[in-house]
């Protein structure tokens, strides 16, 4: 089938779906084939649970069974040029819609949602939902994008050396931003410099195909990677490109402060911004979406107001008081970069009492035990009050280290010690890569 006669069904249905669990009815559904699953065995269910039709791979099991299966050579592939379909043939004001791609190391997508909440106070926008950011999430937030969507902010994640190429060929994007560059799935990427190759390929098709990307100059890395690429055109920001001040952290101000210049140059005369984001790193990331929504239009005092109303979730610079406790949670994920980032926050943070529980950084290959022993020097060289580490990683960072540390397995077996040895009185840091579920350890704290 031609992926303009794709179109059509996919404009009559008016949705895909590639979850046959979780249909409304009237989908498109893609039968999507995994390591561990094929999603052609429930083409005929999904049908039967109010799918408008089953796309499946040609010469699998349900090919032919019904006239609405539509075979296709690859299912993915299919998904991925019907949004790219979709993405050129979508027209705003008679240009096609301009899409905002966005990558980075660090805070993808804190800065996605600061983004989304900024452009929302003009605009109707479409937004990758969570980090649905891979090769499935990025078609998927792609083909969400409905007739009163004015624009596009697309979020794209990579664990290996092409994924951002291959995301920007379907999203298309006509404006980049990287967040940042650091060591993270140095398995996957090799090396420091194989991320950032990985991820200036959204630098390199903005030059080749799109407008201009939005640089953090105050970033030396980012910086080199852009002036490495000639005739790259920038849009940039900063904080010291802004004069934008931090305001430090105190108990009654716990969460990142901020003071701006209302022109965003030498002016005077400054705005404050205060957010629900914990952690000084975050500053970077609100700026990044003060500069996008000032680009499209969107007043200085809007784009405060609307970082001022984002309230992080799932883990991400999150900060709660439980009983006697202050919880910075920061676990959605981690890397030596990040890590170090909540670290140094961390430092900062006027607290009486303080413990940190850090989880596993991983996929860091043959750099991981090095990368988790310099974690385990900063530990010593904080002498927090207590420190609680999980995972293989960092019990073999530990061995000869001297840091007085409480070591577990697993975030369950540490969660089975806090439940008997409950903590009070204290502010808590929590951060671990995703595999190692520090939420859980989290939980019984009270």
């Amino acid at each position: 089938m031609e992926i303009s006669e794709l179109y059509e069904i996919f404009l009559k249905c008016g949705k895909v779906s590639t979850d046959s669990r979780n249909l409304q009815g009237g989908e498109l559904f893609f039968a999507l084939k995994g390591e561990n699953f094929d999603g052609n065995e429930y083409a005929l269910k999904a049908i039967e649970a109010g799918a408008a039709y089953s796309v499946v791979d040609k010469g699998s099991r349900f090919d032919g069974a019904s006239e609405r299966i539509i075979a296709v050579d690859n299912t993915l592939e299919a998904l991925q040029a019907l949004a790219r379909h979709h993405r050129e043939n979508t027209f705003v004001d008679g240009e096609r819609i301009k899409v905002i791609g966005l990558t980075g190391t660090n805070g993808k997508t804190t800065t996605k949602e600061l983004i989304r909440r900024v452009l929302s106070a003009k605009y109707n926008v479409t937004a990758t939902e969570g980090n649905l950011n891979n090769d499935i999430g990025v078609p998927l937030s792609l083909l969400k994008i409905g007739p009163d969507t004015r624009l596009a902010v697309i979020e794209m994640g990579a664990n290996h050396p092409d994924d951002i190429l291959h995301l920007v060929n379907v999203a298309e994007p006509d404006y980049g931003l990287i967040t940042n560059v650091g060591k993270a799935h140095l398995l996957g990427f090799g090396s420091f410099e194989g991320v950032k190759r990985a991820k200036g390929q959204l630098y390199d098709y903005i030059r080749d195909h799109g407008k201009a990307v939005f640089l953090n100059v105050d970033d030396p890395v980012l910086t080199e990677m852009a002036h490495l690429r000639q005739g790259l055109s920038i849009l940039p920001y900063g904080p010291s490109y802004w004069n934008a001040l931090v305001i430090p952290p105190d108990e009654g101000h716990p969460f990142l402060r901020m003071a701006i210049p209302d022109d965003l140059s030498e002016s005077e005369n400054l705005l404050a911004l205060e957010t629900s984001l914990a952690g000084s790193y975050n500053a970077v990331n609100v700026l990044a979406a003060i500069a996008v929504g000032r680009f499209f239009g969107v007043e200085l005092d809007d784009c405060i107001r609307a970082i001022e109303s984002y309230v992080p979730a799932n883990s991400r610079s999150q900060m709660t008081k439980r009983g006697s406790l202050t919880l910075i949670m920061d676990a959605y994920n981690a890397n030596p970069s990040s890590m170090g980032a909540a670290l140094d926050n961390f430092s900062l943070t006027k607290a009486g009492r303080k413990v940190a529980m850090l989880g596993d950084m991983r996929e860091l290959g043959e750099d991981s035990v090095a990368e988790h022993r310099a974690i385990v020097r900063r530990l010593k060289e904080m002498k927090l009050d207590k420190v609680f580490l999980v995972g293989e990683e960092f019990g073999k960072a530990l061995e000869g280290s001297g840091l007085e540390a409480e070591w577990f397995p697993t975030s369950e077996s540490l969660a089975g010690y806090l439940g008997e040895h409950p903590l009070a009185d204290a502010t808590v840091l929590v951060k671990g890569s995703r595999g190692i579920a520090m939420e859980k350890a989290a939980s019984v704290l009270q």
